[in-house]
């Protein structure tokens, strides 16, 4: 009788950290690791000590000193005699308005673009590869400049509102008035309205949370949220009995109505500008240096975003054209309905890079005046504090956390639109 016994186990030796393969690639990554952290370490050590013996050892402190420069557009309140600190975060705000106005535009005219590109008109379609071929071979900056000159040469300046001798008018019902010092539109205003709340007090980090412009989002968040759930019972529906309700009054009467309603009781109104003195008064002003910057780099990445449309479309088999045409429905039906849904899954990857560039590129809003982050904290307040490294390295965190954060919702949404395995 034979008896089988299990063969003994190797015992660990140190040299299988290097010519066994079950550890090798795990020592060679844990040694390189050790010496990018050594490398790091001494680089920060080096830089300290000699920014110590320059008299400039590293330190913050500046942040808490007036910055004594004014920012000619913000979203907060903010005067000369705030902090650095306050007016990086006025200028933090600017970067972010400019890169979600940026992505959204540039989106928009992008998908509409990369469709018309592949349309069967042929001057429609020629026009569109001429807008993109003109836009993606010219440095942004230059386009930049150009719409800035643009703006400031070819439109009218606020005396030319004045008098009965007035060679221009306010458009949209004398509501809007476009001049090259800007854009005067109307500001929404409520004569009931439900105040204000403060955050971090008289501190550099303070804001205020205006409860009327909450209440109307959670309403109307309310409203949208209702308006998805009557659309999935019509989903369901449909799906057990094949015939599917009729259901958009009432998915619109839960998001107008009571969004309305709630507008009413505040007292909503417009605050429309008026031109009095030598400048426009009242109203929300957005400046030329704003202006500029939004068409330029929202023109400038939609010829990108529409080639990667025009692409993702094309990745599409002709057979699901066809087969939707056989099915009776219309061009545009079959563009919305079938391609480009299992186009997106092309088209997102290649996206994400395009709003990262878009993000970065607001930084040439210091070539027109506008005073976004590399204008303030990389830029006059730099100057002002002569603390170089300090500033670099926060404008470069911060670039990287919202590009990072970019790339976090967006590869979110790309995994929600991927095809998934049944």
């Amino acid at each position: 009788m034979t008896t089988l016994t299990d063969p003994p186990k190797e015992q660990f030796r140190l040299s299988m950290l290097l010519y066994d393969t079950r550890y090798r690639s795990a020592t060679i990554q844990v040694i390189a690791m050790i010496g990018f952290m050594l490398l790091a370490a001494w680089l920060i050590s080096n830089t300290a000590q000699n920014l110590a013996a320059l008299g400039k050892p590293i330190d913050f402190g500046f942040f808490s000193e007036p910055a004594s420069y004014d920012i000619n557009q913000r979203l907060l309140d903010y005067s000369s005699r705030d902090t650095h600190l306050r007016a990086a975060l006025i200028g933090l705000l600017n970067t972010l308005v400019v890169a979600v106005l940026g992505c959204i535009t540039a989106t928009v005219l992008g998908v509409i673009i990369g469709v018309l590109r592949l349309s069967n008109n042929w001057i429609v379609a020629r026009l569109m590869t001429i807008y993109v071929e003109g836009f993606r071979n010219v440095p942004v900056l230059l386009w930049i400049v150009f719409i800035m000159a643009i703006l400031i040469e070819t439109l009218p300046a606020p005396s030319a509102f004045r008098g009965d001798n007035a060679t221009a008018s306010m458009v949209l019902g004398d509501s809007v008035a476009v001049t090259n010092r800007g854009v005067y539109v109307p500001e929404p205003l409520f004569s009931n309205s439900l105040g204000n709340i403060h955050l971090f007090g008289e501190s550099s980090l303070r804001f205020d949370i205006s409860l009327d412009l909450m209440a109307v989002l959670v309403v109307l968040g309310a409203g949208i949220w209702v308006s998805n759930f009557i659309r999935k019972r019509a989903d369901r529906i449909q799906e057990q009995t094949g015939d599917r309700p009729v259901t958009w009054w009432q998915r619109v009467a839960v998001i107008v109505l009571p969004t309305g309603l709630l507008l009413v009781l505040l007292g909503f109104h417009l605050g429309y500008p008026e031109l009095k003195g030598f400048n426009f008064s009242g109203g929300t002003h957005l400046r030329n240096s704003l202006i500029a910057l939004w068409l330029a780099l929202s023109l400038y990445t939609a010829a990108f975003i529409a080639e990667i449309v025009r692409a993702g479309i094309m990745a599409i088999s002709k057979g699901q054209t066809e087969a939707a045409s056989a099915l009776g429905l219309r061009s545009n039906k079959i563009m919305s309905l079938v391609i480009l849904p299992q186009a997106l899954r092309v088209i997102i990857p290649p996206l994400i890079s395009n709003y990262l560039n878009l993000t970065k590129n607001s930084s040439l809003a210091i070539a027109v005046g506008y005073m976004d982050i590399t204008g303030t904290l990389g830029g006059i307040t730099m100057n002002q504090t002569g603390r170089e490294l300090e500033t670099i390295l926060l404008l470069m965190l911060v670039y990287l956390t919202i590009s990072l954060s970019i790339s976090a919702v967006m590869n979110w949404y790309n995994e929600s639109v991927k095809l998934k395995e049944r």
